[in-house]
């Protein structure tokens, strides 16, 4: 399996699209303290190939996930979603918590 390079544990809308969400990043061996990303970043991340789920932070367990979906990037350029789903017309992570 190929490791996870994010998990995003809460996003944000506006309107059909996402506007930010909140999420840990992979740093070498350990995962980073929550951080705020916004839709153009994520975007660029999951185009570079970057493994990004869905999921929560096991309390008192620092590093270790319970893990949802994973996250994918659909669509034609200019008009791409960023979805969990496999039928799609908007974002949308299924399950994650609004923030």
């Amino acid at each position: 399996m190929k490791r996870i390079d994010g998990v995003i544990e809460a996003v944000r809308y506006k309107g059909t699209k996402i506007e930010l969400v909140r999420a840990y990043e992979r740093r070498g061996a350990a995962f980073s303290d929550r951080i705020l990303m916004d839709r153009p970043k994520l975007i660029a991340r999951l185009q570079k190939g970057q493994r990004i789920v869905t999921g929560q932070r096991q309390r008192f367990m620092a590093g270790t996930f319970d893990l949802g979906k994973q996250v994918t990037l659909a669509g034609r350029n200019g008009d791409q979603v960023v979805t969990t789903m496999d039928e799609y017309d908007r974002d949308r992570l299924e399950g994650v918590p609004l923030f």
